[in-house]
């Protein structure tokens, strides 16, 4: 709100009043956008932006990198570390339905490879180096697999929902008149806990249970989209009340070695395998309609019409983008490891990656906290509650 975002901080009783349909038990506030806000179909702007770019004269090469070829120069720093700068010259592109390749020679390289950039990172030599220096640091960046599911609900919510997000990590939207909803939810991180928390542990925990330290949880509310792009179509199922399995009230976990709850566990992880977008249908009835209908009670009963995966180029380090020059392969930059966020963020990127290459600074926004070198120096730039 102090930088001009039209935001409102609403009480349970004012949420309530506004949405009828919502259960507000254990919720201490909610955020509701005011305007400014709203949601895109992702693969049309991608499509937008491309036929835009190709209009100016920009060139799309279909392949495969396979390939780096660079030139290095050895030098000490202050410390006396000695570390080795490299300039990439040419890269190998390994045409599709072919097995030749096309040199491609080239004075910047822009590693905008989405979940994969993390290996072609490693192609150009990141992270290959001593443990513990800037050389062995790596690009932390690899694929996840997410879900998004559409259902029908005929007694769900009106035209007037927003997008709502619940400290579950489970959000929904409407989509189109027909009383259909889209949504999903994010697999649970791991939290190890010894024989017994620490206080420090409360800084490392999710957002539903920091705000159980003190008994509520929190509702956010916007009307924000998600930018994912996916495809698979199951067949339509039907989701009834008696099917329903309650998800446990918050702060019901157990430390180790004592006798009463503990805000600060949370759930072993449930990542699924991104080797295929195949669709768990099992993921939506443990883990995202429990949640859903606790939420919204007319969800108990609704129909599951679609479902589909993709992947969110996945930053493990602290789940924000990386952007700006690699400070050992100068010519390399990166537009990558948003956690699912990249094309609400594109714009800004663009330019910022456009303003660095040309003036070898950022100009219109101070993106500096999102430079590799805080991979190295243990610098993360944390938020919490990302869908």
């Amino acid at each position: 709100m102090q930088e001009g975002a039209k935001v409102c901080l609403m009480s349970p009783e004012q949420l309530r009043k506004k949405f009828p349909w919502m259960n507000t038990e254990g919720v201490a506030l909610a955020s509701y956008g005011l305007e400014n806000e709203g949601w895109f179909d992702p693969w049309c702007l991608l499509q937008g932006l491309r036929r835009k770019v190709q209009s100016m004269g920009v060139l799309f090469c279909h392949g495969e990198v396979t390939r780096f070829v660079s030139s290095s120069n050895h030098m000490e720093t202050a410390i006396g570390e000695k570390v080795t700068l490299k300039r990439i010259h040419e890269v190998h592109v390994k045409v599709d339905h072919s097995q030749e390749y096309q040199p491609v020679e080239c004075a910047i390289v822009v590693n905008a490879a989405g979940a994969w950039s993390g290996r072609i990172a490693e192609l150009a030599g990141i992270g290959k180096g001593p443990s513990g220096t800037l050389q062995g640091t790596k690009l932390p960046v690899e694929p996840r697999k997410r879900y998004v599911y559409l259902w029908h609900c005929p007694q769900g919510p009106g035209l007037e929902a927003p997008l709502v997000a619940d400290p579950s990590g489970a959000y929904f939207r409407r989509e189109g008149l027909g009383n259909n909803y889209l949504g999903g939810c994010s697999p649970a991180e791991v939290s190890s806990v010894g024989s017994g928390c620490r206080g420090e542990d409360r800084d490392r925990v999710s957002l539903s249970s920091q705000a159980s330290l003190a008994g509520p949880v929190l509702v956010l509310m916007s009307r924000s989209p998600l930018a994912l792009t996916w495809g698979l179509l199951p067949p339509s199922t039907t989701y009834q009340a008696d099917r329903l399995k309650r998800p446990a009230r918050p702060g019901s976990d157990v430390c180790p070695g004592q006798r009463k709850p503990c805000p600060h566990l949370c759930p072993q992880e449930e990542e699924p395998d991104p080797g295929n977008l195949e669709v768990d249908h099992d993921f939506f009835q443990e883990k995202v309609w429990p949640h859903l209908a606790q939420r919204v009670p007319a969800f108990e009963t609704l129909k599951v019409r679609r479902a589909w995966a993709g992947y969110y180029d996945y930053n493990t380090f602290d789940q924000n983008g990386v952007v700006g020059p690699h400070p050992l392969v100068v010519n390399m930059y990166f537009a990558t490891g948003f956690s699912g966020h990249g094309l609400q963020q594109a714009p800004a990127v663009g330019r910022a990656v456009a303003e660095m290459m040309l003036e070898g600074h950022f100009q219109t926004i101070n993106l500096s906290p999102f430079l590799f070198s805080r991979f190295y120096l243990g610098e993360k730039a944390q938020e919490h509650c990302i869908i």
